[in-house]
């Protein structure tokens, strides 16, 4: 229903006037969602159910808008890992998501910088495989889903490397599967990449283990957790969090 009234909406107001009055639409349509036994980590709101999206294989929370990785990096930021309110860091964050960024701007310790390819939303439209930064600039970067659309993934990992501080940590998600990586150069459209990658947009499925070897071939040294390692299990089920999903922790 949410995206249903979103989407004739869109027909009728200018992009900039929707994006402004997304948080407000939100507000009023969760209601009838609010009670006991799920919980937002990004809103702080307590829910008795979530949005079901993508026929099952996710769950939004409708007066944010934030998905499950979103709300577990939440939870890593402020919760169990960083304490990032404490701190006076430099952070880049590639293709953030709505909520979490709303969240990161109240922080003025921060200096904070979002980037995404393409849209006309965010701080900077940097190519991750030629960042105009300058060696060691940032403190903490967070690249959540945004490898596996990289043609060149080893340069943009090298970029990676560049820009961070050392002792500084890149944030690292993508979908993985069991085995080794599959990706072909060959496979170019849409329906094809769609098949053989799982979106569209993609041009490999990532393999874990062949995942971490090319970070460590650019010199970063890595650990890798699933999300019941990382915040337990009973955060796991309040924030509907699959507990195999895994962050990888990339360090210079």
């Amino acid at each position: 229903m949410y995206r249903q009234i979103k989407t004739t909406l869109k027909s009728i107001l200018p992009e900039s006037l929707l994006f402004g009055l997304e948080p407000v639409m939100r507000s009023i349509y969760s209601v009838p969602f609010r009670g006991q036994g799920y919980h937002c980590s990004i809103c702080k709101t307590n829910l008795k159910k979530w949005i079901s999206i993508h026929d099952g294989a996710d769950n939004l929370c409708p007066a944010c808008g934030s998905i499950a990785r979103t709300r577990l990096m939440t939870t890593l930021l402020f919760e169990k890992t960083f304490e990032l309110e404490k701190q006076s860091w430099s952070l880049l964050h590639f293709s953030p998501s709505r909520p979490l960024k709303r969240l990161l701007r109240k922080y003025p310790k921060l200096d904070y910088v979002t980037t995404d390819y393409e849209s006309q939303y965010e701080d900077c439209n940097y190519d991750i495989t030629a960042i105009p930064e300058p060696e060691n600039r940032f403190d903490l970067i967070i690249c959540f889903h945004v490898l596996e659309h990289i043609p060149d993934d080893r340069k943009a990992m090298e970029e990676l490397f560049r820009i961070v501080k050392p002792g500084g940590t890149v944030l690292l998600q993508t979908p993985f599967q069991k085995g080794p990586t599959y990706e072909d150069p060959t496979i170019t459209s849409k329906t094809d990449r769609e098949k053989h990658f799982g979106q569209d947009d993609h041009v490999r499925i990532y393999g874990l283990d062949d995942f971490i070897v090319r970070l460590e071939d650019v010199g970063f040294k890595t650990k890798r957790q699933n999300a019941v390692e990382l915040i337990g299990e009973e955060s796991v089920n309040r924030l509907s969090i699959k507990g195999e999903n895994v962050v990888v922790f990339a360090k210079k």
